[in-house]
């Protein structure tokens, strides 16, 4: 038991001094603008499909399941109001979080493990480029970018699978639907889900990048890096939900 202990805790501390060598070296010259908007590309547009069929069905599997109950106790008209704050507040950025640590946070740690294993990134070094600011810099900075932009397209997409579910056993008219949504959202539901999202793209940014560019053991440590960046991503995703929501209540926005 101690020893996982100890092992956890050293690793929190190589993952902090990972994190710290980003913030003082990310936002210094000379800035990697081509290969920032080459992984703003990779991360946001090739991620796009993915989130939205994820988000599109999980908004239409909620409303359905959540119709029965509402209809037991006669309030089916409610159905629009729970669903989107459910959707905004919630599900819908941690959904999107969790795919983008198993989609993103295992191909930054599998492409810079290869680079590891090959002795790509000390090439780097010895030709005078800066391998930290070139690879992981630009995938963090992408990761924090992209991933707000997917949660709130998954946020409209998983709405519009509400409306769609809503109709499927009832009927609701399009503009009826979405004057429910917009009343019953507020600016206390919309802008902190959205902020926190800038922390799950650098949780999952920062970890991927760390456990690639930490990577060893040959071919065999690529694949042990994929892993753990997808395991340690999904949790801190979830750890920092759980201090995102007793913010969000302690400040009383919601």
């Amino acid at each position: 038991m101690k020893t996982v202990l100890k092992n956890i805790l050293l690793e929190t501390g190589n993952i902090s001094r990972f994190a710290g060598r980003f913030f003082s070296e990310a936002f210094k010259p000379r800035y990697e603008f081509m290969e920032l908007l080459r992984q703003c590309y990779f991360i946001g547009y090739k991620s796009l499909g993915l989130v939205a069929i994820t988000a599109f069905i999980m908004g239409l599997v909620i409303t359905i399941q959540s119709r029965p109950t509402l209809v037991e106790f006669g309030a089916e008209a409610w159905l629009p109001k729970m669903v989107c704050v459910s959707l905004v507040r919630e599900i819908a950025p941690v959904i999107t979080a969790l795919i983008c640590a198993g989609k993103i946070g295992s191909g930054i740690g599998a492409e810079l493990g290869s680079m590891k294993v090959t002795e790509q990134i000390d090439a780097m070094e010895v030709s005078g480029t800066n391998p930290f600011k070139y690879l992981v810099a630009t995938r963090v900075m992408a990761s924090v970018l992209m991933i707000p932009i997917l949660s709130i397209m998954a946020d409209a997409v998983s709405l519009y699978g509400g409306y769609l579910g809503t109709n499927i056993r009832g009927v609701v008219s399009w503009d009826l639907y979405w004057n429910q949504v917009f009343d019953t959202l507020v600016y206390g539901d919309i802008i902190p889900s959205i902020i926190k999202t800038f922390f799950f793209g650098f949780a999952i940014g920062i970890i991927g990048c760390y456990k690639g560019y930490n990577s060893n053991k040959g071919t065999e440590g690529v694949g042990q890096s994929a892993n753990s960046a997808v395991v340690v991503s999904s949790l801190l995703v979830f750890i920092i939900d759980l201090v995102a929501v007793q913010i969000i209540d302690l400040l009383r926005l919601t």
